[in-house]
């Protein structure tokens, strides 16, 4: 066994968890085996935050378009556009975003490979070892077998983790899920754009024929769209969903790219790791926000602190230092997370509390401070006023008292 190839970690998943906690474990100088299956694409919006763009160094080609206004639409049709002052939030392509990501963590000295991860087992020296497979591009069937020894494990592969269920992480079973589906399409050209067709806005659908529980979106992408939705109805049709969608916002005759569905996370598992040497991360760890469904910021601290967990017990040992992965995001994001879990399961509850939770958002001070917040990726504190105005403001909504 000693000839074997040992890895300080070997990180499963190349989405943007896994490549940031790659990077950071590389360039901390441990030996990284970055293992991803090729060729999936997650359905995604692909907006990330000005935060994101300035903690991780994204360079501004990597962005093709810059999305300066959000679009609500209510269940009536009536609609509330949100400019973001003095901003803007990038979108990008997730292809190219995550290719660039797994790059940027070789060059820093990670091993990339191309394998479907089969399974865990442990050596008869306690070490762990990855088992995946490797296909040829002509072959067809099984691929070949192929192992890998690893002292710590950083899973990263997505909702319904192989790696945390294989690896034994305490209650990786009770995750609950919205399924998402989204079809890429070609950008109409000018002459062809449908009335109020604008690139640079994100249209947000709060309408029960597109999702009973969550929402659609259309999202530019410079040369593309991104149109989709979710539900966690199983019963609900998706790419019916997304059809009707493109025919109220005139995009039923764009030229369809591809097509994309997976389930989505939407609230963090009670452990990240088992104690022993494995460490969730991104979808894995449920890592993505309830109410907006945003993942890529979260996914990428989660694997930025992943790393920093692994790195710990590397250097000493303690398994208890897993756990930091968890606390530490729980701390920083903790709030967040259970103030849109509420959100979501309030106001997305029926058509009436939709329109009403569009209505809000027409107010000013309500439209300043969730930028704020989502830009900078923390409950804005300052302006106690505007707080205590939002407060009535949604009193009055919750009890009917507001004019819709």
């Amino acid at each position: 066994m000693n000839n074997e190839e040992t890895f300080d970690v070997v990180v499963v998943g190349g989405g943007p968890a896994g490549a940031t906690a790659a990077h950071e474990l590389a360039r901390q100088g441990r030996s990284v085996l970055l293992l991803d299956r090729a060729g999936r694409v997650k359905p995604c919006g692909g907006a990330i935050p000005p935060r994101l763009i300035q903690d991780f160094e994204i360079p501004d080609e990597l962005l093709v378009a810059k999305a300066r206004c959000a679009r609500m639409i209510a269940p009536s049709s009536h609609q509330v556009d949100i400019p973001i002052d003095n901003g803007f939030v990038g979108m990008v392509n997730r292809d190219q975003f995550d290719e660039w990501l797994r790059q940027r963590a070789a060059q820093a000295g990670a091993l990339r490979r191309t394998g479907k991860f089969e399974s865990l087992s442990r050596d008869s020296d306690g070490v762990s070892v990855v088992h995946y497979s490797v296909r040829e591009r002509h072959a067809l069937g099984e691929g070949t077998p192929a192992r890998v020894r690893a002292r710590c494990i950083v899973g990263a592969d997505g909702a319904r983790s192989e790696v945390a269920r294989q690896g034994g992480v305490p209650g990786a079973e009770r995750t609950r899920y919205v399924f998402a589906y989204h079809e890429i399409l070609r950008a109409p050209p000018a002459s062809q754009r449908p009335a109020g067709y604008d690139e640079s806005r994100c249209d947000v659908y709060y309408q029960g024929r597109f999702s009973p529980d969550f929402y659609g979106w259309v999202f530019p992408h410079g040369d593309t769209l991104s149109v989709g939705t979710g539900s966690a109805d199983k019963g609900f049709s998706l790419r019916g969903s997304v059809q009707r969608m493109r025919e109220a916002s005139g995009l039923a005759g764009a030229e369809t790219l591809r097509r994309e569905g997976a389930p989505i996370p939407m609230k963090p598992l009670p452990r990240w790791d088992n104690g022993r040497d494995v460490v969730l991360a991104g979808d894995a760890a449920g890592v993505v926000a309830p109410a907006s469904g945003e993942g890529i910021y979260y996914a990428m601290v989660g694997g930025q602190l992943a790393a920093e967990a692994a790195l710990a017990l590397l250097s000493t040992g303690d398994v208890k230092s897993l756990r930091l992965a968890r606390q530490r995001f729980m701390k920083l994001h903790g709030t967040v997370f259970r103030v849109l879990g509420i959100m979501q399961w309030f106001w997305y509850g029926s058509e009436k509390r939709r329109e009403r939770f569009v209505k809000i958002c027409e107010d000013r001070d309500v439209q300043q401070l969730t930028f704020e917040s989502y830009m900078n990726k923390r409950l804005t504190r300052r302006k106690p006023m505007a707080h205590v105005r939002i407060f009535f403001k949604d009193v009055g909504h919750l009890l009917g008292l507001a004019r819709v």
